[in-house]
């Protein structure tokens, strides 16, 4: 049975937290902070922040330059060193495959997954006109919007929020797709004209989730962690990240998963696209809410029975993965 950390002399005096210096970033590690602070007044939890090699490329897609793995690698090895207990991550930049040793102690309970559409000119993407310039750093949305919206021109978009911002604000670009949660979380919630319907942008795997990882040598550190997880938005992410493990997702191919409970069950959507958003295959199912994984499989060899397979090896021999 786990520590009850709460009502025991076991919590330890001091945990330090691992987290990228993006301001995003450090939102999320200060609210896992404050929220640890609330369940054990007298701990001291210190943020560690460093410079991951994911922040410091910002010319070419990460699809092109290591995919997800950039963003938490050195936090991984600040756990691994002993100069950090445990490391706070957006989900959806987390690697399907956890390196050995490390596990996801506690998923948050999930804020907004959408896509959100921001714009000075226009209220939403139906209103935009034919060559109209969209930025996004996903290849998931680009395909998605050159599946829906094949007449608006689509173009590469890196940075952090604040620098995607200003180059919409600057003319770059008509407007510009990023995830509602983080504008949310930093407060910039009014830049949002609109939030994307999922029928019109499924969400990346585990968009608006909060990962909580540690060393899986340290159940301690997980029983600390235990009182964060909330179990349905932990379920709907197990789910998502099951069918893109399956499917070998990554920064390389345009995948989307979501998950929503209904009625006691999960329900799951996802699809697989290449890059042009030609070929374009979907696929949904119901399962149990505590087999998420299962479900996870079901929808993922749904997609492989429709081309999915076939279509990731030939993304991954363009991409030279």
């Amino acid at each position: 049975m786990a520590t009850d950390f709460k009502n025991s002399q076991n919590v330890p005096e001091r945990l330090v937290i691992a987290t990228r210096e993006s301001q995003l970033a450090l939102w999320q590690a200060e609210h896992i902070r404050d929220r640890l602070l609330a369940l054990y007044p007298g701990m001291q939890v210190e943020l560690l922040g460093m410079t991951t090699q994911g922040d410091q490329i910002l010319d070419s897609p990460l699809s092109k330059v290591g995919g997800k793995g950039l963003f938490v690698k050195e936090l991984e090895q600040a756990m691994s060193e002993g100069r950090a207990h445990l490391a706070v991550h957006s989900l959806k930049d987390v690697p399907m495959d956890l390196p050995e040793g490390f596990m996801l102690a506690a998923i948050t309970e999930r804020e907004d997954p959408r896509d959100a559409f921001v714009s000075n000119r226009y209220a939403a993407l139906a209103e935009m006109p034919p060559g109209a310039r969209v930025g996004t750093s996903s290849l998931r949305r680009q395909a998605q919007l050159r599946v829906h919206h094949p007449d608006l021109e689509v173009d590469t978009l890196r940075g952090n929020v604040n620098t995607r911002l200003r180059k919409l604000d600057e003319g770059q670009y008509d407007a510009i797709i990023l995830a509602a949660a983080g504008l949310k979380r930093l407060g910039f919630g009014e830049r949002i004209k609109a939030e994307i319907d999922p029928e019109d942008s499924l969400p990346a795997v585990g968009q608006g989730a909060l990962g909580i990882e540690t060393l899986a040598s340290r159940p301690d550190i997980a029983a600390l962690l235990a009182p964060l997880n909330d179990t349905i938005s932990a379920a709907r992410v197990y789910a998502e990240r099951a069918m893109s493990r399956v499917l070998q997702g990554g920064c390389q191919a345009p995948i989307g998963g979501y998950a929503i409970e209904r009625r006691g069950k999960l329900f799951l959507r996802g699809f697989v696209s290449d890059l042009e958003g030609i070929r374009f295959y979907r696929a949904e199912a119901e399962g149990a809410i505590d087999a998420p994984e299962a479900l996870g499989h079901e929808v993922a060899e749904a997609l492989i029975r429709q081309g999915a397979d076939r279509l990731m090896a030939d993304l991954l021999g363009r991409l030279g993965a």
